[in-house]
């Protein structure tokens, strides 16, 4: 597991400066993720993506486990009621409507999470309103502090906005 940690940057100018430094401290550019408003440039930045700007994972989350329960009634049903050949159940009809319950289920959910802007970063829509550039890095745990020192030293205009401890290791 990694620790995200959020930094708001006052303008791009100052981005680019901390992107270079963290890549100089050798932190993977894929996980340094930049938002901002919408037109501003970020030339030189690496965009956060869908996985970091919206609801995208817990709504494909939420959509397999309640796809996949829908799946299995659904399928538990067609298995003991409707056999397609003799009169045992067909546990088979069952376990693939819940496969393909679950798969519709966090494919659908996905599709709508994917327009939801993450909560985790609702309480920035201000900041980022007024041009200012939110900055999360990944880290693993060991690394929090050495890079949250540089930070603070090399880029005195920034603001420390917090860290969570159990962000998946994705990038």
């Amino acid at each position: 597991m990694k620790r995200r940690i959020y930094w708001l940057m006052p303008d791009p100018a100052s981005a680019r400066r901390a992107m270079h430094d963290l890549v100089q401290a050798r932190v993977d550019a894929a996980h340094i993720h930049f938002a901002a408003a919408e037109g501003m440039d970020m030339t030189g930045l690496h965009a956060a993506n869908a996985l970091q700007t919206s609801d995208v994972v817990h709504a494909a989350e939420s959509g397999l486990v309640i796809g996949g329960a829908v799946g299995t009634a659904v399928g538990l049903v067609a298995a003991l009621l409707f056999p397609v050949v003799g009169e045992a159940p067909e546990w088979e009809t069952a376990a693939l409507l819940a496969v393909l319950g679950g798969l519709i289920g966090a494919w659908s959910a996905s599709m709508i999470g994917i327009s939801i802007p993450s909560p985790r970063l609702a309480r920035f829509e201000g900041a980022i309103g007024r041009g200012q550039i939110l900055l999360m890095v990944d880290l693993s745990p060991s690394r929090v502090q050495a890079i949250d020192a540089l930070l603070r030293t090399a880029h005195p205009e920034a603001r420390f906005e917090g860290e969570e401890r159990l962000v998946p290791a994705l990038p």
